[in-house]
């Protein structure tokens, strides 16, 4: 059961209104945050095994696989799960996708040997317990990678403390994760470190 089930109802509700228009709605940010940049950095580690993508909404990252990679891509949101699989039918290769809670992921222990997400965990209602998940279901010596917005340092942080009530209201995505201190929390460890745009969007590799 989610740490707040009707929060986590709210939100399945809204990912699946928005997930027609979705990529519409988040482009100008991809273009200007530099996601994409941050994406295929994320990818250059991604070489080849068993990989979960948790939080994989409308399969944004499907052109970034690897093909020696066998690809779970999972999402709270059957709706945006629906797009990924539309998605995934002009290409190629063979994308298993299943709809699944980042706070109570239907896998194995020790079942991949990657976790990666990409803008996920500034909204999983409580996303310290969403990571000690993705690091339940990740083999020894396996790794972590995010990409991930995050609260800045110093007078930006505290702007974003005063919007981030309704910014989560109005968007979904809280804007001042501590996700460096969660990732820790979760009991895991941070190997590396990039950063994507200004102090507060990054790529995390953790173990």
């Amino acid at each position: 059961m989610p740490t707040f089930p009707e929060t986590t109802k709210g939100l399945v509700r809204r990912w699946n209104r928005r997930a027609r228009l979705y990529d519409r709605l988040t482009a100008p940010m991809e273009r200007m945050l530099g996601l994409v940049r941050g994406r295929a950095w994320v990818f250059e580690r991604v070489a080849k095994g068993r990989v979960l993508e948790v939080g994989a909404g409308t399969g944004k990252n499907l052109p970034y696989y690897p093909e020696r990679a066998f690809v779970v891509a999972s999402d709270l949101s059957p709706g945006m799960l629906a797009r990924a699989v539309e998605k995934a039918r002009d290409r190629s290769r063979a994308v298993r996708f299943v709809v699944t809670d980042a706070e109570d992921l239907a896998f194995r222990d020790g079942a991949f040997d990657t976790v990666l997400a990409t803008c996920v965990f500034c909204t999983v209602p409580d996303p310290v317990r969403g990571l000690r998940e993705a690091r339940r279901v990740l083999k020894d010596g396996g790794e972590v990678i995010l990409l991930e917005h995050m609260r800045p340092q110093g007078f930006l942080g505290r702007l974003f403390d005063l919007l981030d009530p309704m910014a989560s209201r109005l968007m979904g995505p809280h804007i001042n994760r501590r996700t460096l201190d969660n990732i820790r929390r979760a009991g895991l460890v941070v190997v590396e470190e990039r950063t994507v745009f200004s102090d507060w969007i990054k790529v995390i590799v953790a173990r």
